[in-house]
């Protein structure tokens, strides 16, 4: 199951935008992937941002975007969102999703999944 990702844009700061990873060819039910999202600025690691659980939604956020993104699915969909809002010039990066089965966790840590995205540009400017 690997995701696909759309929704990379330039946005103004303050300005809000979702971010959406589809998970494609799964060998199981959508339900039962957890979702993570990663990002990387220039010249920084690659961080953990947001992650949601399969079958019950938990969902845990690094401490930089907490309050201001949310991650949610839409298991018919096989889509996952990170509505990004309140955008500050230190939210521009590559921003990735990755899954990996798991019904009851996420993790922001990156080498607990199996399956990557390709890279969306986020860039915040004025």
């Amino acid at each position: 199951a690997q995701p696909a990702e759309s929704g990379g844009d330039l946005v103004q700061p303050g300005g809000s935008l979702t971010l959406s990873c589809v998970v494609i060819a799964t060998t199981t039910m959508m339900e039962y992937y957890a979702v993570g999202v990663f990002r990387q600025a220039a010249g920084e690691e690659r961080e953990g941002i947001a992650c949601i659980s399969g079958y019950d939604g938990r969902t845990r956020y690094h401490k930089s975007v907490k309050g201001r993104f949310t991650i949610s699915r839409e298991n018919a969909r096989k889509t996952v969102y990170l509505q990004m809002n309140s955008l500050t010039p230190n939210d521009p990066a590559a921003y990735r999703c990755a899954s990996v089965i798991s019904a009851s966790r996420c993790s922001l840590e990156a080498d607990w999944y199996a399956y990557w995205d390709q890279v969306t540009q986020v860039t915040v400017s004025s």
